[in-house]
């Protein structure tokens, strides 16, 4: 069985609940300030964002081919059996591509953290397997519930069928980027609650790998070699941008 979690925004009421739980797991500090941030960040692994009455959230996706783990050339970051995406923060080397390379602009860096900054990003509550997440634990709306990706599968497909005025014809994650082991569920088509439509439905390690390889002689040449590095050169510029805020933010 592949663990997987199936949010759902037609359930969702915005409690935040999720978010409080996610940053006791990382001990990290949840303020109302915090709170009101609807974006992830160092300090924020999870976030729920507001669109006018709807709600959203953002986590890491946990593809089921990582481009994250792909271009790791430490093996820090690795696709488990189990479903989640962990990092091992022993073997991190702070090369960040992993950043560049994921698709949901989900790892984040801990500038804060002067002398052993690292990546930050959700592990789908890996220490306790056998276990609901946390999130989905404490959601009083089973607007997130967790278990094997086929059978919340079947279940969302079930819910669709029970109130097919309330959702979306689609599950987002079935076929982004190859399949994800987060699974999302919506009123509205995708975009409007804040996922990309500009998502490629094939899996990105092998055109992401290929690109790193060769971003040196872009920046020398301003050649572009193959399709994927369209998408990390923009991706870069966008890591790059929230780099400068995090350094910023610690000065």
């Amino acid at each position: 069985m592949a663990r997987a979690i199936l949010y759902d925004s037609v359930l969702c009421v915005g409690c935040r609940q999720c978010e409080e739980t996610c940053s006791e797991r990382w001990k990290l500090p949840y303020t109302e300030k915090i709170a009101a941030e609807e974006k992830t960040s160092a300090h924020k692994i999870t976030a729920v964002r507001t669109h006018g009455e709807r709600f959203s959230r953002k986590l890491c996706m946990h593809c089921i081919d990582p481009a994250c783990a792909s271009v790791c050339p430490v093996a820090a970051l690795q696709k488990t059996e189990a479903g989640p995406v962990v990092y091992l923060e022993d073997r991190c080397m702070g090369c960040r591509y992993c950043m560049t390379a994921c698709p949901f602009q989900v790892p984040t860096y801990t500038w804060s953290e002067i002398l052993e900054p690292k990546v930050a990003k959700c592990d789908m509550c890996s220490d306790r397997l056998k276990e609901p997440t946390r999130c989905s634990e404490i959601c009083p709306t089973e607007a997130t519930i967790t278990g094997d990706r086929d059978e919340l599968i079947a279940k969302a497909r079930e819910r669709m069928k029970e109130s097919p005025d309330s959702y979306y014809p689609a599950i987002y994650g079935i076929e982004e980027v190859g399949g994800t082991s987060v699974l999302i569920l919506s009123a509205v088509p995708f975009d409007q609650i804040g996922f990309s439509k500009s998502i490629p439905k094939e899996n990105l390690p092998q055109t992401t790998w290929a690109a790193l390889q060769h971003i040196p002689n872009i920046v020398v040449s301003g050649s572009v070699l193959m399709g994927g590095i369209y998408w990390l050169n923009n991706r870069k510029e966008e890591v790059a941008r929230a780099e400068g805020e995090g350094r910023e933010g610690v000065k």
